[in-house]
């Protein structure tokens, strides 16, 4: 492979784009990330930072979560991000935050569902309520999953907002349930609301990209029964979430974010078996259906994804090479039964 810098490059994939710096001088106050310690979080907040650092404008980004991981915490707050360490599930804590014109509200439950069922729900439909009625005059972007969709035929480009949602398993059923907690709060309370419904966010350190790239590179067998993916960069994500505070609604509007392709599980490995100069190994064979995501309504209202697939493949490719920092994380965007 030709010299490749990953830690510039990467870099130059996480700052805002001209549309962000545009965008987030008309968001009105300040934004509060509630859940901001996960995957999507920390780099979620520091891009807003960086725009609003960009832009000159006075605006304060809060992160809100438990954080678990000290380091975390500590760079957020070296980065100038207000943060606050807060159970959301417990009242006081609920309570002793900012009112705040914005939110993005990322907290949630998945993984571990399978025997903590009751979390799940305590998680994904009990503290939205919590939430909203806290948050009831603000702006909410509400963080979903494409997995409330069934799985649909590869050739159909996937299911829009405007199909029904039919979840498979305990954990899709409490992300349905977690919109539609916010649903009905926002016809109660007149709330503005957009629920977002990411399928799949990709990063260097986490996502179905570097867990096809790892098992290449590792020479592990690759199932290929959910054969079909969508992807998106998780840079592009976190400012589709940002700037998705000027298109929040009464009644709730739903969108959906992912890439445009509809990618072949095949294709994707047979990529990085170019890059790692080994030949993929596979089981199981292509159904006809996977869990897609038609996205033709984000794009119409913020464009197309800035990086794109091959970029991805080629980061990522240098990052597993080079032995990059990674997030053991699995997304198990196999799972066609829906036991998380």
């Amino acid at each position: 492979m030709k010299p490749f810098d990953k830690e510039s490059i990467l870099q130059k994939y996480l700052r805002p784009s001209s549309q962000l710096l545009n965008d987030i001088v008309k968001i009105d106050g300040d934004i509060l990330i509630l859940g901001a310690g996960g995957k999507m979080g920390p780099a979620l907040a520091k891009l807003a930072k960086d725009a609003i650092n960009e832009t000159k404008i006075q605006k304060q980004v809060i992160a809100a979560s438990r954080f678990s991981d000290p380091a975390v915490w500590n760079d957020l707050n070296n980065y100038g991000i207000t943060t606050i360490k807060a159970d959301l599930l417990n009242e006081d804590d609920l309570k002793k935050l900012p009112e705040t014109p914005n939110v993005i509200y990322l907290a949630g439950h998945k993984f571990g569902t399978t025997g903590n069922e009751s979390y799940t729900w305590a998680m994904n439909t009990f503290l939205p309520g919590m939430v909203a009625q806290k948050f009831k005059q603000s702006n909410i972007v509400v963080f979903s999953s494409g997995n409330v969709y069934p799985l649909s035929p590869v050739t159909s480009g996937g299911i829009t907002e405007d199909m029904p949602a039919s979840p498979i398993g305990e954990y899709a059923q409490s992300c349905l349930g977690r919109e539609r907690i916010f649903q009905y709060f926002s016809k109660k309370n007149n709330t503005p609301i957009l629920i977002y419904r990411l399928n799949y966010a990709n990063d260097v350190s986490y996502g179905v990209l570097l867990e096809i790239a790892r098992s290449v590179y590792g020479e592990k067998e690759i199932d290929l029964t959910m054969g079909n993916v969508n992807v998106i960069w998780q840079g592009d994500a976190n400012e589709i979430a940002i700037r998705s505070l000027l298109h929040c609604a009464v009644p709730a509007k739903m969108l959906n974010v992912t890439g445009p392709e509809t990618i072949s599980v095949r294709w994707i490995a047979g990529e990085f078996g170019k890059a790692f100069n080994k030949t993929p190994k596979f089981i199981g064979i292509e159904e006809s259906n996977a869990l897609l995501s038609n996205a033709a309504e984000c794009f119409n209202l913020f464009g197309y994804p800035n990086i794109s697939l091959k970029q991805m493949i080629e980061l990522i490719s240098h990052w597993v090479i080079e032995g990059g920092k990674i997030k053991e994380k699995p997304t198990h965007f196999q799972e066609r039964e829906g036991k998380f």
